[in-house]
C-alpha cells in the first residue's frame, strides 16, 4: 500500500526534534510500519544494563542479538551506513531519521526561540513555533515553513517530500 520512504529531522539541541519525531511516529504507526533512526553524535546513549548477560556479551566487541517473544535487540560495535541499517530493518513503510545532517534525505529543521541559519543549506523545510518571529529572518524561497505544533501539516509535507529508499 505504501512505498518505502525516508525523511530526516535536524536542529539544535533542545529544539524539539525528539518530541516531533515521537508525535509524528505515534500518528503514522496507526496505518504504517514506522522505523526510527536516532543519531547519537557524542556516543552518550546507553542501551544495556551493566552486569547482565547481554551487557557482558556486548563488551566483547562482538555483534550481539538478544531475542525474546516480543522484541529483538541488536547490539553492534561497528558503525553502520544508512543502507546497512535499512537492510537490517527492511520491513517498514516510513523511516524517520533524527540527526545525520550529511544523509541525502529531505530534511525538516526544527527551531525554538531562534533560527540557526546555517541549517538552511541542508533543509527543505523548517518547523517553528510561536517563540520565533519569522519577520526577523530571511528564509530562502526553497524552504517550506511549517508549524511545529501542527502534526497533520508536517505529515502532509512528509508524504509529499519523503525520499523513496
Amino acid at each position: 500500500m505504501y512505498k518505502r520512504v525516508a525523511v530526516a529531522f535536524t536542529g539544535p539541541s533542545g529544539s524539539g526534534k525528539t518530541t516531533l519525531v515521537e508525535k509524528v511516529a505515534t500518528i503514522l504507526i496507526e496505518e504504517r510500519k514506522v522505523a526510527i533512526i536516532k543519531n547519537d553524535p557524542k556516543n552518550k546513549a546507553k542501551f544495556d544494563v551493566e552486569g547482565k548477560d547481554s551487557y557482558k556479551f556486548s563488551q566483547t566487541g562482538a555483534e550481539v542479538v538478544i531475542t525474546s517473544p516480543t522484541r529483538t535487540t541488536y547490539f553492534s560495535q561497528r558503525e553502520k551506513t544508512l543502507d546497512d541499517i535499512v537492510s537490517m530493518i527492511n520491513d517498514f513503510d516510513i523511516l524517520l531519521v533524527e540527526g545525520l545532517k550529511t544523509l541525502p534525505l529531505p530534511r525538516i529543521a526544527i527551531f525554538r526561540n531562534e533560527i540557526d541559519e546555517s541549517y538552511f543549506e541542508c533543509s527543505e523545510a523548517i518547523a517553528t513555533d510561536e517563540s520565533i518571529d519569522l519577520s526577523q529572518y530571511t528564509i530562502p524561497k526553497h524552504i517550506t515553513l511549517l508549524n511545529l505544533n501542527n502534526s497533520k501539516q508536517i505529515i502532509a509535507w512528509i508524504d509529499a517530500h519523503a525520499k523513496r529508499i
